[in-house]
């Protein structure tokens, strides 16, 4: 019974993480460039003579899904989407870098661009400031491009250009800001091949039906696992008693 009780418990719990792990997914199906976690678990023996026989379940690891989201049209000048791999490099409260895909972009009261969670867009030369009563235009490349709303509307200023990154997938990790950072802390280099799309928006990459179904089969795995629980302790009661009487 020790063997039921130890795996049917650390199953029920661990399957609680991954409910919450889905869920959270779930509720991000509409945030525009959000990635999918999918949470892996095993089964690993204790390692102990006085309780050979027992196994618990551990969190082995957390995998990011990151397949491209769909491409959502805003005709917004200030959307891009990045088009194939890459990432948007903006800077982070503490001064460092960190990367998204959420491209919905604007320009902050002090004419600076930024996510509309309130990140600074890194640019080539550092953030990219837009001057006021200008039009805003962003080329395939990330350059940023400005065209004066008076006098001649013909000339075109180039402001900047947008830092775009296309680090190794296994070297990202996803920080509690949801933002991407490498795993050894350092700065990803401009990489001239990502491209953006200007006027589009990438969206989540969950896939609502997917993962309510997967919510409903956690949630039968967690009923499943507390009902070995109880059973294992109905027996253990039945046993307690027929020893009872045995004396």
């Amino acid at each position: 019974m020790d063997r039921m009780i130890y795996t049917a418990m650390t199953g029920a719990k661990h399957v609680f993480l991954q409910q919450a792990g889905v869920a959270n997914n779930l509720a991000n199906a509409n945030t525009i460039g959000f990635k999918a976690q999918m949470h892996r678990f095993q089964a690993v023996p204790v390692l102990s003579e006085a309780m050979p026989t027992r196994a618990f379940v551990v969190n082995s690891s957390i995998q990011e899904i990151l397949d491209e989201g769909p491409i959502l049209r805003t005709d917004n000048p200030l959307d891009v989407a990045l088009d194939g791999p890459g990432w948007l490099a903006v800077q982070t409260p503490d001064g460092g870098e960190a990367y998204t895909r959420a491209g919905a972009l604007e320009i902050n009261v002090n004419g600076v661009m930024q996510t509309k969670s309130g990140y600074i867009l890194e640019g080539d030369g550092g953030p990219i400031d837009i001057p006021p009563d200008n039009h805003v235009m962003i080329g395939g490349d990330g350059t940023v491009s400005v065209i004066p709303t008076f006098g001649n509307p013909n000339v075109v200023n180039v402001v900047g250009r947008l830092k775009l990154v296309n680090p190794p997938e296994a070297d990202l990790v996803r920080g509690d800001d949801g933002l991407f950072r490498l795993r050894d802390g350092g700065i990803a280099p401009m990489d001239e091949s990502v491209r953006v799309s200007a006027g589009n928006l990438e969206g989540s990459n969950v896939n609502p039906a997917e993962t309510m179904v997967q919510l409903i089969s956690l949630a039968r795995q967690f009923e499943l696992q507390i009902k070995v629980i109880q059973n294992a302790d109905q027996n253990a009661q039945s046993a307690t008693k027929l020893l009872t009487y045995g004396t």
